[in-house]
Formats: structure tokens, C-alpha cells, sequence
């Protein structure tokens, strides 16, 4: 049997990332889910790019403040205690709005692990 505590601010944060991303899932030792802590100021984005995954499924848990969510059906506004979820093939660009009056921290878990974000374009 395995278990562990982890607390997310003792890890961390991901390089070259848009915002701070601390990655349970390595430590942890998770192998069937993703799983990190995201905490995006004004203007940062939870993720690199606007983009969908074909196999993963996404949830975001947001734990503080508002996360607003662009999709090809229309902006998602996600308040705290609320979640949020992609399915596979389903477009998606996470974020805090440049005019946010606070940070957004969000829980973010997905399966499986490792399914390359596609970039998405919603112009073309």
C-alpha cells in the first residue's frame, strides 16, 4: 500500500510555464492521472495554448477566486467551489482575465496522464 501527504506550496513550480504550476502527479508517483496546482494572476493563462487533448479528460477544481474558460461554444465563468470539465477533443484556454481583480487557484486533474496538448485555432 502507498499514501501520500503532499502539500502543493512544497513543490516546485514548473519552468516555463504561463503561470504557477506545482505537479502533484511526479511526486505523488501517480501513473493514471495528472494531477497540479495552478494559482494564475491577472492576464496568465493555466495552460500554454488554446488547445484540446484526444484522449484526456479535464477537470478543474476551482479552489479561489473566478476562472474564466474560452471555448468554441462561448466563455465558461467558474466560480470558486465550481468545477469545470473538458472532454476529450474538446477545445479549451483556462484563464484570468487581464482585467481579474484577484488570483485564481484551481486545482487541475486529468486521465490519462500523458495525452500531447493539440493546439487549437479557433479562426481557422
Amino acid at each position: 500500500m502507498g499514501y501520500h501527504q503532499i502539500d502543493p506550496q512544497d513543490l516546485s513550480e514548473t519552468d516555463d510555464y504561463p503561470c504557477d504550476r506545482r505537479g502533484i502527479s511526479d511526486a505523488a508517483e501517480l501513473h493514471a492521472l495528472h494531477a497540479a496546482t495552478y494559482e494564475m494572476a491577472p492576464s496568465e493563462d493555466l495552460s500554454r495554448a488554446y488547445h484540446y487533448h484526444e484522449t484526456r479528460e479535464e477537470l478543474f477544481y476551482v479552489l479561489e477566486g473566478t476562472l474564466h474558460v474560452e471555448t468554441p461554444d462561448g466563455e465558461y465563468v467558474v466560480s470558486a467551489d465550481e468545477v469545470f470539465v473538458a472532454d476529450p477533443e474538446s477545445p479549451h484556454r483556462a484563464h484570468n482575465p487581464a482585467d481579474g481583480d484577484e488570483s485564481v487557484t484551481v486545482l487541475g486533474v486529468g486521465a490519462p496522464p500523458t495525452d500531447i496538448a493539440r493546439p487549437y485555432d479557433p479562426d481557422a
